[in-house]
């Protein structure tokens, strides 16, 4: 079998340009630390010698808590480099879910950051210290890597990566060998861990030149707003990035205003985001005071994924930026990407494009049989192609349910058009199934969102004695438009969607929750 490290898209990259700035962090003072591709790469080279200094050996599993800042791909490629399986965690996790994920991994390190009072993000210091009680190593990523350890006994990564050769051999790993391990979101029961292989990740990266135009003569500079830790920004933004040589602007967390001011001030060529980040940017845009027009100029690339974009976002983002936001599909399984919109090509506003090359796509009946072929027949999403996962980690019975001679069943309910085009009409869990009538929840709020009053909608099904369930939307409301009652939009729905559809349930919210990577969280709706 051959030999692969997903640790050579910076290796290469470093070796091709390392004057190149590779990492541009933001801070939220405004000022910025950079780092060239020779840099990182050094630093990555002291975190893997201090790991194998600690006696962590190839297939040894390493955790990572850290939110966007350089730290995240040195200590993520060092991990690789030594041979070793990357585990990064959701840097909103509590305790009890760190302890969790820390177990179920096998974890033998934890890279945990500390957190400061202008970024009190994830379990920093002493709770971070104190669940990874199971871990034989815990390093504290600390602000400043001069500072000592705040906990008595451990040390910080900077202690750790002090007098460490900037020079390593990477560990030769399989191909084969898993490289990442992924956890799903847990929207239903325990969260489990995808097993992505160093093929998996490293085919998926190099879809950039496919998929974007990426060019490492022409490197993009890419606003990197997508949290680090899930697959969307790890294989698109820096994975991706690094593959091509090009520079990752990283902001610590996504704030509408300050992404458009670095935007303009960093000459962003490739943004990607989810939905409500695109909504975040359009809502800002007018009281930013950023020059569009230059801003536009600059932006060659906007990429979606995540979850469904309302097709007035689209619309929108379109005529304010001059770019045709390019959607995409995939999940932590996939590595993820599955498919996109053609770059260059003509678009369809609401699909999420063409399986990418080397990729099929197909939809499925609960039986795993295909669907007949009709634009208009319902299936589930199944995904077959180099970037499927090895399986679940420790749940052979939950990866024998999950894929089946290659194939992947994702869960996602979506249509394909005459032309191999595809829709998601809805994640199958979140379909309604009101009084015998299935309803799905994307439909009703691509079309809630042209009401004027409207400014973002999740829609959701709410118990009911004898339907079963019944359709509420929850709603913010646009700017000027506070005289909309529950009723209004009620009676609007009414005459928009047939009687079984249309929401019986209105309520106003200044906010929607929503997951780290800006997904909103219809779990906690009700």
């Amino acid at each position: 079998m051959a030999t692969l490290n997903l640790a050579s898209l910076l290796e290469d990259s470093a070796a091709a340009y390392g004057d190149r700035e590779a990492v541009v962090l933001v801070r939220p003072d405004g000022q910025t630390t950079r780092l060239t591709y020779a840099q990182v790469n050094g630093a990555a080279n002291q975190v893997a010698n201090l790991l194998v200094s600690r006696g962590i050996q190839p297939g040894d599993k390493v955790a990572l808590s850290c939110p966007n800042l350089p730290y995240f791909p040195i200590v993520y490629y060092g991990i690789l480099k030594a041979g070793a399986t990357v585990v990064p965690l959701n840097v909103l996790l509590k305790g009890r879910e760190v302890a969790y994920h820390l177990a179920d991994s096998d974890a033998k390190a934890y890279f945990c950051f500390q957190g400061t009072p202008e970024l009190p993000i994830g379990q920093a210091g002493h709770d971070g210290f104190e669940q990874s009680a199971g871990c034989e190593h815990f390093f504290m990523i600390t602000a400043d890597p001069a500072a000592p350890s705040p906990i008595d006994g451990t040390e910080t990564l900077g202690q750790g990566m002090s007098g460490q050769a900037p020079t390593f051999d990477t560990v030769a790993t399989d191909a084969d060998d898993t490289a990442v391990i992924l956890y799903t979101s847990g929207t239903t029961g325990q969260p489990k861990g995808a097993e992505l292989m160093h093929r998996n990740m490293h085919s998926n990266a190099l879809t950039g030149e496919a998929l974007f135009g990426a060019d490492a003569s022409r490197p993009d500079t890419y606003l990197c707003v997508l949290p680090l830790f899930h697959s969307f920004g790890q294989t698109v933004i820096m994975n991706g990035g690094f593959a091509y040589g090009g520079t990752v602007v990283m902001l610590p967390r996504f704030e509408a205003e300050p992404a458009l001011r670095t935007m303009a001030a960093e000459g962003v060529t490739f943004f990607a985001g989810v939905p409500t980040m695109y909504w975040g940017l359009l809502g800002a845009l007018d009281d930013s005071g950023v020059d569009v027009k230059a801003l536009a100029a600059n932006l060659r690339v906007a990429a979606a994924g995540g979850s469904a974009l309302p097709v007035e976002v689209h619309k929108d983002f379109e005529r304010r930026f001059g770019v045709t936001i390019l959607e995409g599909y995939g999940l932590s399984e996939t590595s993820p990407v599955a498919s996109f919109s053609p770059f260059g090509g003509e678009v369809r506003v609401g699909s999420i494009g063409v399986p990418i090359p080397d990729v099929a796509m197909k939809l499925i009946n609960p039986d795993w049989s295909e669907v007949d072929d009709d634009p208009d027949a319902v299936g589930e999403i199944a995904i077959k192609g180099p970037n499927i996962m090895k399986g679940y980690h420790g749940r052979p019975e939950a990866t024998d349910e999950a894929i089946r001679d290659g194939w992947f069943r994702s869960g996602d309910l979506g249509k394909r058009d005459a032309d191999g085009w595809y829709y998601i009409v809805d994640r199958s869990k979140d379909m309604i199934i009101r009084g015998g009538y299935n309803v799905y929840p994307r439909e009703l709020e691509e079309v809630l969102m042209e009401h004027p009053a409207v400014s973002l909608a999740a829609v959701i099904g709410v118990p009911h004695e004898s339907h079963g369930e019944e359709i509420k939307a929850v709603v913010i409301k646009n700017k000027d438009h506070d005289d909309v009652t529950e009723d209004d939009l009620v009676a609007w729905g009414k005459e928009q969607f047939a009687s079984y559809k249309y929401p019986r349930i209105v309520e106003f919210r200044d906010e929607l929750p929503m997951t780290a990577t800006g997904k909103i969280l219809k779990r906690e709706l009700s």
